[in-house]
């Protein structure tokens, strides 16, 4: 293999950008450390046609540095992690998808989805997500996950990756060997997952099987301890035991295998990003992801140079994951052309009837909703950050006012964890409301959104709570209250909501989850 050591290692390394446009900064990443592969985030877009046009020049950079197209990759799993500007199409995630009971519709949404980004200039989807939501209290996956049974997720996720491929890009099903059972974010802190591995085969590993079998041609590991299998005190990403002996060897595992972002907490905070990056490749990850800095991206370069030149990284394996990649770039990366059709209001139809069929009716006290009357009463928080990897929506839309314009009466923003003092304020002549319509946000892990509910309950007889994301939180809601699992909270689903309040729509989606 005819590089330079310093373009192998930029064939393995994957980062971020700032801004809409090359900046100089991305540049001399490209011309002087060969970095061949690069990670898009909703700040990098603007709209299809600036990201179609930013996905070509970053293609005409990287080919004219190093010689190869490159890995343009997105985490678009739909739902609450979308990247894509709002002229494209946005599919429901996950969990939504799920409740529709089909697994033909995770097939569409995949194709569509991989049709869509192929047409951008975006070649590598980072999803499915395969893991198995089988903790509520799991503050990063929730409602980016399929379920929590093994073999729905396993029948979804193969079903999504099969969609994503016919739409012509990559899919990588994370997060290996699975973050499903955990109450740590992995961007904040190190999880932990006290499993066996023969506990892990029967649950978390059922589904990364079955995509292997579908020939996935990746795999995202997870920054997650699981002491039961890898004795040193690592995670999976940094563990030849799990990446090198569980994945590749005992499964069978011939494609890329991609780290999640080096900079989480998970890696940065307790080993460092670059000491990270470097036991990642020496654990057999093939891509490595730094997605934010470029300092650490420069830094990491180096010092996988120098152990390249004295020999603490294999020489053999640097080339035989280089012959992986390269052949994954021949169908994908080389040939560059984004002149393909793509109908995005068709796609945007078909995704909003898939959003109207997921809507998840969880406790009817009757048969039909109460009425909203002259004077109802709306509260909610904005859609704020409930983990790293969604989206800043920042104050943009929220349901109470958005509601209260549609129907009248009053809408009032209330905190992400609502006090007593708050809930009292808010709560000043509810019994003079006709009804009162909560929508919560992760109320399960922010107890005061629920409190907000039971007080509200004693006040007013019609009251109605919208989960906009995890259904957890219509578990344990009052008797009397009407609970409805919506799954994103997105400019959609409040379109949704308005359809549902003013009964022109039936919610009849099914939970895939137990509560």
């Amino acid at each position: 293999m005819n590089l330079t050591l310093r373009e192998k290692v930029g064939q393995r390394l994957v980062v971020g950008i700032s801004g809409t446009t090359i900046d100089h900064v991305t540049e001399e990443l490209i011309s002087k450390y060969k970095i061949a592969n690069i990670i898009l985030f909703k700040n990098n877009i603007e709209s299809n046609n600036q990201l179609k046009e930013l996905c070509e020049n970053l293609q005409r950079l990287v080919k004219k540095h190093t010689g190869r197209g490159a890995f343009i990759t997105i985490d678009q799993e739909g739902g609450m992690v979308t990247r894509l500007a709002e002229d494209a199409v946005n599919m429901p995630g996950a969990m939504a998808i799920a409740a529709i009971g089909n697994p033909k519709n995770a097939y569409e949404a995949g194709k569509i989805t991989g049709g869509q980004l192929k047409s951008l200039g975006v070649n590598f989807n980072l999803a499915p997500v395969v893991d198995i939501n089988s903790n509520r209290d799991n503050p990063v996956i929730g409602v980016r996950s399929y379920g929590d049974c093994p073999e729905n997720v396993a029948e979804y996720t193969v079903a999504t990756t099969r969609g994503l491929l016919e739409g012509g890009v990559l899919a990588s099903a994370k997060h290996f060997p699975g973050h499903g059972d955990t109450n740590v974010d992995s961007h904040l802190g190190l999880p932990q997952i006290n499993k066996t591995l023969e506990e892990l085969e029967k649950c978390e590993l059922v589904p990364f099987q079955k995509v292997i079998e579908a020939n996935i041609p990746a795999i995202m590991s997870a920054h997650i301890l699981f002491p039961e299998i890898e004795k040193e005190q690592i995670p999976a990403t940094m563990s030849r035991e799990i990446i090198t002996g569980l994945l590749k060897e005992k499964m069978g595992y011939k494609g890329l295998v991609v780290s999640d972002c080096m900079e989480m907490q998970a890696i940065k905070k307790y080993y460092g990003t670059v000491e990270g990056v470097k036991r990642a490749i020496m654990a057999g990850v093939d891509l490595v992801f730094i997605s934010h800095t470029a300092e650490l991206a420069r830094e990491a370069s180096d010092v996988l140079v120098n152990a390249l030149e004295c020999g603490e990284l294999s020489m053999e394996e640097m080339d035989a994951s280089i012959g992986k990649i390269f052949a994954w770039k021949e169908y994908y990366a080389d040939h560059f052309d984004t002149e393909i059709g793509f109908d995005v209001d068709k796609g945007k139809e078909l995704a909003y009837q898939l959003l109207q069929q997921s809507i998840t009716p969880v406790k009817m006290p009757s048969k039909t909703l109460p009425e909203l009357g002259s004077n109802p009463l709306f509260l909610g928080s904005i859609p704020f950050r409930a983990t790293n990897v969604s989206n800043n929506n920042g104050d943009s839309f929220n349901f109470a006012e958005y509601m209260a314009k549609k129907f009248g009466g009053k809408g009032i923003i209330t905190s992400p964890e609502p006090t007593q003092e708050e809930i009292d304020e808010v709560l000043k002549g509810a019994d003079h409301h006709s009804s009162i319509m909560i929508g919560t946000y992760n109320g399960h892990l922010y107890k005061g959104q629920l409190e907000l509910v039971r007080k509200a309950a004693e006040k007013n007889k019609n009251v109605i709570v919208l989960a906009l994301r995890n259904p957890y939180d219509l578990s344990e809601l009052p008797e009397s209250v009407y609970g409805i699992a919506i799954y994103e909270y997105t400019v959609d689903s409040l379109r949704v909501i308005t359809e549902i309040l003013g009964k022109t729509l039936i919610p009849q989606g099914v939970l895939p989850v137990q509560l």
